[in-house]
């Protein structure tokens, strides 16, 4: 079982996207329907109180223009990967979305960010790739190439731990796991191949198993600062589990969204800067 919360919340930096032109025009995921419709009024709704309850717990956000054509450019986290003020970019799987690449990054590249890598393989971000004090863990299985998890490594100068995903309906690491800490995670088992289970079970015997119920959720799409975890609403379970640990949860109302395959982390990209 997880240790409980013992450290202050960090404050972090956020970089998210309005969902101005959200909508599901195709099915990349087994979360996407065209025919269900979408609330773009309501999902821009949710977004919102995301994004102000982010500022809320003294965290600063930035917002990247949304571009119409790109429905799914609102999951900021697929965006890139920020590590000691470098951006790894993102190039995605899909056609449907490869254009939010090069979007993400010249908007990377006019904030300042002088450290950019224009990915050669393919990877989606911090949707497959997730930042611990150590190491970077890192997915493949649906989207992201595991040559893209050697590229990273190389450009960032962190080791990266590849783990495999097996079950289509967690398509990225962001699904199945998430940090409760730099040094701390929590996650569902049934998402990854038995090789990668007993990874995980070495590197983090602690760690805070979730059951199916609340994967089924997107209730491990959460962020956590430490302290404090934005997490799907529905995820009832683990909120309880993460209070009994001394973690303060704030649900969130994110099902417009998740109508893509989309939760609370999906939106969020943290640019950790040098300093972090």
């Amino acid at each position: 079982m997880a240790r409980p919360v013992g450290s202050a919340p960090v404050a972090r930096h956020y970089l998210m996207c309005r969902p101005t032109y959200f909508a599901v025009e195709y099915a990349i995921n087994p979360w996407m329907d065209p025919d269900a419709g979408v609330d773009r009024t309501r999902a821009i709704r949710q977004w919102e109180e995301l994004r102000d309850l982010h500022l809320s717990l003294g965290h600063r956000v930035s917002e990247v223009a949304p571009v119409e054509g790109l429905p799914d450019m609102v999951f900021a986290a697929n965006g890139g990967l920020v590590v000691d003020g470098r951006v790894y970019g993102a190039r995605f799987a899909s056609a449907e979305r490869t254009p939010e690449g090069p979007a993400y990054l010249d908007w990377f590249r006019k904030a300042g960010y002088t450290e950019t890598r224009e990915p050669k393989h393919v990877n989606e971000g911090e949707g497959d790739f997730i930042t611990m004090d150590d190491v970077i863990l890192a997915a493949t299985g649906f989207r992201t190439e595991a040559a893209a998890h050697q590229e990273a490594e190389r450009f960032l100068g962190r080791p990266v731990v590849t783990l495999q995903l097996t079950d289509p309906r967690f398509y990225h690491l962001d699904t199945a796991l998430f940090a409760l800490s730099g040094e701390q995670i929590a996650y569902y088992p049934g998402a990854f191949s038995a090789g990668s289970r007993r990874v995980l079970r070495a590197l983090y015997p602690d760690a805070l198993l979730a059951t199916e119920e609340d994967a089924a959720v997107l209730g491990l799409n959460a962020v956590c600062d430490g302290h404090d975890v934005v997490m799907a609403a529905e995820a009832t379970a683990l909120a309880g589990r993460l209070r009994a640990l001394g973690y303060t949860v704030h649900p969130v109302e994110l099902d417009e969204l998740r109508k893509a395959g989309g939760g609370a982390k999906c939106c969020t990209l943290v640019l950790r800067d040098a300093s972090v």
